[in-house]
């Protein structure tokens, strides 16, 4: 498996994403319901077609899985899990809080992850062995280890009156615990911001592979410990973060 080849590939997908993306900020848009409160607008596909598309066209043998398509087959071992905007309601509500997630896995390995927030011009990518970068300069976590001196971030899933009761629980414990406490609406986003220090911890429930993959690479190639909330590995097809 060629690496290099991969990195590249993803980083002209998030590319051609963002100017996908770009177009569409900021102008009427169509907007349609996937759920209650779960949006989906042509934004979303048309990103979607795009990264594919690049994809596609260098590795037309691949798995890809993707948000608003689903699966679509190819070789098991080499796999493309893509979220084409992460952060609709912000980006539909003009919030520049939202990205491309972009992450490949090998035999169920993360091995590359790249989030573009096309607005903020800020790209993050990780590669496994390589480390994280953040416009192309090194990424750390904090060195911040005691919760009183945290700033953390969660997130809200879209269908949480199942577990409204225990979620605010949670809300309420980290609230009085820590420094500070955010919700910015972008998974990919969090794990990116907790990579290069912004934010000293997250956590969130009921997320999909896409939220989350490519994030994960570049958290843990910066340093970060991720966890279910038992503390035992984190997979992304778990519930918890």
């Amino acid at each position: 498996m060629d690496h290099k080849k991969v990195r590249d590939v993803g980083l002209a997908a998030a590319a051609r994403a963002g100017e996908v993306l770009r177009g569409f900020w900021g102008k009427t848009r169509e907007i349609k319901k996937k759920g209650a409160i779960d949006l989906v607008t042509d934004a979303d596909v048309a990103s979607e077609e795009a990264v594919i598309g690049v994809i596609r066209t260098a590795f037309p043998g691949h798995t890809i899985q993707a948000e608003e398509g689903g699966l679509i087959s190819g070789e098991s071992a080499f796999r493309w899990i893509i979220d084409p905007l992460d952060g609709t309601t912000n980006f539909a509500h003009n919030l520049p809080e939202f990205c491309v997630s972009i992450a490949f896995s090998y035999e169920e390995e993360l091995i590359f992850g790249v989030v573009l927030n096309p607005i903020k011009k800020e790209l993050f990518f990780g590669m496994k062995g390589v480390g994280a970068y953040l416009n192309g300069k090194p990424i750390g976590v904090s060195g911040v280890n005691q919760v009183r001196d945290a700033l953390l971030v969660t997130g809200f899933p879209y269908h949480s009156d199942p577990i409204i009761e225990a979620l605010m629980r949670r809300f309420q414990r980290c609230l009085q615990a820590a420094q500070g406490l955010r919700r910015l609406g972008s998974a990919a986003l969090d794990l990116c911001y907790v990579a290069c220090g912004r934010f000293d911890g997250f956590w969130e429930q009921k997320l999909a592979p896409w939220d989350t993959a490519a994030g994960v690479v570049i958290a843990r190639q910066a340093g970060g410990v991720i966890t279910d909330f038992s503390n035992e590995t984190y997979s992304i097809n778990g519930d918890e973060i």
